[in-house]
């Protein structure tokens, strides 16, 4: 007989540089230890310790490229739990060292990757635009129509072929506090939002900026905060 651990999975979070770390990862990218290290202000040694833990615990998995070792989460199904609590938890304030500071977390806010797919303000007005003109219903979980479909063929977006991973998720989104989109045609979307030059990154963190190509596709839309 076996039973779920979850005192022991929820110990994996109950520390502020791990939870730390596996916030970062959501932009969707491997990290080193050696960079995670520096997002959370400690010690190289200590950094490896915590990733450790998180890799015996599955939330993180590793990869190795010749003499280098990188870690990402594990799967979508963990980014979209790493959000989801991130929502539900607490705030606490952090303090703003500076103008930077305060500029890095309202662009944060606006628009960034959860993982592989559009979040913040940008995202979530996104999912509501297609909503409104019907491309999404919501009866049963978020579902493409036929005309959203042709909306996103129209846009250059691929539709992934089917698999495991649900075509659409609803995602709480932990600073808008409604659901945008993801799932696998939430990140082909946000695939084609990149590769077609409507968002830029910001630095090296998962915000975006939206460009005037990109205010130029969703704004007939209303898409755009």
């Amino acid at each position: 007989m076996t039973t779920p651990d979850l005192a022991g999975f929820a110990s994996l979070l109950a520390d502020r540089t791990r939870a730390g770390f596996c916030l970062a990862l959501l932009d969707g990218r491997a990290w080193t230890v050696s960079e995670l290290a520096r997002q959370g202000g400690v010690a190289a040694s200590t950094a490896t310790e915590h990733v450790h833990r998180l890799v015996a615990g599955g939330l993180l998995v590793e990869q190795r490229q010749g003499r280098h070792r990188y870690v990402r989460l594990r799967d979508t199904d963990t980014a979209a739990l790493i959000e989801a609590m991130a929502q539900a938890a607490p705030k606490i304030r952090v303090p703003v060292r500076g103008l930077a500071d305060d500029r890095r977390g309202q662009a944060l806010a606006y628009a960034r990757t959860c993982y592989d797919h559009l979040a913040g303000a940008l995202g979530v007005t996104i999912a509501r635009a297609m909503t409104r003109h019907e491309f999404v219903t919501w009866t049963d979980g978020p579902a493409l129509t036929d005309r959203g479909s042709d909306w996103l063929a129209e846009l250059g977006v691929v539709l992934p072929a089917p698999s495991r991973r649900p075509p659409l998720r609803g995602c709480l989104d932990w600073t808008e506090r409604v659901e945008h989109l993801g799932g696998a045609i939430g990140a082909a979307l946000c695939a084609q939002a990149k590769a077609d030059g409507w968002v830029t990154p910001i630095g090296t963190g998962r915000a975006l900026a939206l460009t005037s190509r990109g205010r130029a596709v969703l704004e007939p839309w209303d898409a755009v905060p």
